[in-house]
């Protein structure tokens, strides 16, 4: 089955390169391209592909405020933003804006490759640099929350980029059970994604950085 692509970038050599390379690939489809934020909301609206992938510099309408709203009106479509900025500020805005993760542009064909198909999937997808900075910066309210044995297996399992069928699987328990199981840890971290939470996970020393990082 297909993963259907949504490029937004403002440089059409950008796209059309990221097209060349996702392409290689025969499971990854490129079915739209839009030079803007604004762009990028109306063709995620009339196509509704599996990701979009973000760009977020972009003039007009900016990418990050494109994700808020591809994430609020189409929850379906995941974002992953694709940039050359590691800046804190872009950074945080972007995953507080729904994205799944935060990939900068030197990241190599066949890391952006699965990148991509774990973000289709709804799994967390962070450059070592970014995830780096964000660990930095994570503070849990209250100190460290009260995990269950079973939620910090789930944690963990989570904060690798493991989907919550992949979880099931490993955990041998059932997907609906995950699903609560994660409901249950995000409440408990006051996270309101499973970024967020994959990032406690880190602060918290359950996952070195590098295995929720894509490298």
């Amino acid at each position: 089955m297909n993963i259907r692509i949504l490029l937004a970038d403002d440089h059409a050599m950008v796209r059309q390169g990221l097209r060349t390379f996702l392409e290689l690939s025969t499971d990854l489809q490129t079915v739209g391209e839009a030079a803007d934020g604004r762009q990028a909301i109306d063709l995620a609206h009339r196509l509704n592909p599996d990701l979009v992938l973000m760009d977020l510099l972009m003039p007009g309408l900016d990418g990050v405020s494109a994700t808020a709203t591809i994430r609020q009106e189409l929850p379906n479509v995941e974002v992953l933003a694709l940039t050359g900025y590691l800046e804190d500020h872009l950074i945080t805005d972007a995953l507080h804006a729904g994205a799944v993760g935060y990939l900068l542009k030197d990241t190599d064909v066949e890391n952006l490759q699965r990148a991509v198909r774990a973000a289709a999937a709804g799994q967390v997808q962070l450059s070592p640099a970014v995830a780096a900075r964000l660990v930095r910066d994570v503070h849990v309210p209250g100190g460290p929350p009260q995990l269950t044995h079973r939620e910090e297996q789930v944690l963990t399992l989570l904060a690798r980029g493991r989907a919550n069928g992949q979880i099931a699987r490993e955990l041998h328990i059932a997907p609906q059970t995950v699903k609560t199981h994660v409901s249950n840890i995000l409440a408990k971290l006051h996270a309101q994604s499973r970024t967020q939470a994959a990032l406690y996970a880190m602060r918290l020393g359950l996952v070195p950085v590098n295995e929720t990082a894509s490298s």
